[in-house]
């Protein structure tokens, strides 16, 4: 198995770990930990193809993991202000109660 295989295997086993705890979990915070298992999975890829692509430039695949990585702090802080509001209001942070709320 070359590098990259092994590098995509990981990533897609990573990935799906997201994907799982995201369909299965009710808990918001357990929900936004699988959104960045999938957000890292997806910047794994980009390194391995970034290094063992046919010609790697200087740090084209570096500077889309820094982008991707700013994406995911910013959806984390508005995923953690989310469920701060969720659980000042219904005094928990489970999915299937904040279907009540209405603004």
């Amino acid at each position: 198995m070359s590098p990259l295989q092994a590098c995509l295997v990981f990533s897609a086993a990573l990935f799906s770990l997201g994907l799982i705890a995201v369909l299965v979990r009710s808990n918001a915070i357990l929900v936004l930990l699988g959104v960045e298992l999938m957000l890292n999975a997806a910047n794994l890829n980009f390194i391995a193809f970034w290094r063992y692509g046919p010609t790697p430039a200087e740090g084209h695949g570096v500077v889309f993991v820094v982008f991707a990585l700013a994406v995911a702090a910013a959806e984390a802080a508005v995923g953690l202000a989310l469920v701060i509001a969720l659980h000042r209001h219904q005094r928990n942070v489970h999915l299937g109660d904040a279907r009540r709320l209405h603004g």
